[in-house]
């Protein structure tokens, strides 16, 4: 369910801010203040990531509950069935899908079976560590009222990165945000002009009610 890229040529540029990436954004501020009122949220993430010629395309369920507590299934594609949980650490308690789902071993954060495509691991793919990139990672970055994507007002940061290299080889990051929740619903990478990674957020609860029984290690 990848949202429409037509947004890009369409672009509101009402109260535009350019900043480095080491400052934070109104828009990074306004999620955090949101956040700290947050103790566990649950959300559904499409995710397209390219890899030189390979591509990948998953749906991902996942729960959090803090300070670090993560569990992630894939709902389909690309290894569908399988998940993991993190409660901090270097060790993931993990499971294929199909026939050997029965199968539950801890294996390395690291592990290419807990990695995506492009070797994200699951507490790398949370949408606060998401948004914390783009006031720590060096580079320029830019937020503008972007107008809607699927009826919803958005805040868009833009960071041009400053050493790819040393960024996956991602130069451009881009970023939608509700501006009524403040939480992520889409993010894109490219590396020069081509998508790396393109990724919406669905489905999202907060404050659910989760509790350590629901993620077992």
């Amino acid at each position: 369910m990848k949202r429409s890229l037509s947004v890009f040529s369409a672009l509101v540029c009402a109260s535009c801010v350019a900043i480095s990436a080491a400052s934070e954004a109104p828009a990074i501020t306004a999620f955090d203040r949101t956040f700290a009122g947050v103790d566990d949220f649950t959300c559904i993430m499409h995710v397209h990531e390219v890899r030189e010629t390979q591509t990948q395309d998953r749906v991902y369920q996942y729960w959090f509950m803090k300070p670090h507590d993560v569990k992630t299934m894939i709902l389909d594609g690309d290894g569908k069935g399988s998940g993991g949980v993190w409660v901090g650490g270097d060790q993931v308690r993990g499971h294929l899908g199909g026939i050997l789902s029965g199968i539950h071993l801890k294996i390395g954060l690291h592990d290419a079976r807990v990695v995506s495509l492009r070797g994200v691991t699951i507490p790398e793919g949370l949408l606060p560590g998401v948004i914390d990139d783009y006031g720590t990672i060096p580079g320029k970055l830019s937020q503008i009222d972007d107008g809607k994507i699927e009826g919803i007002e958005t805040d868009r940061l833009d960071l041009k990165v400053a050493d790819p290299a040393s960024n996956h080889d991602v130069s451009e990051q881009i970023l939608y945000l509700s501006r009524d929740t403040h939480w992520p619903i889409r993010q894109i990478m490219y590396s020069g002009s081509q998508v790396v990674l393109d990724e919406s957020v669905n489905d999202l609860k907060t404050n659910v009610g989760l509790t350590r029984g629901d993620f077992p290690f």
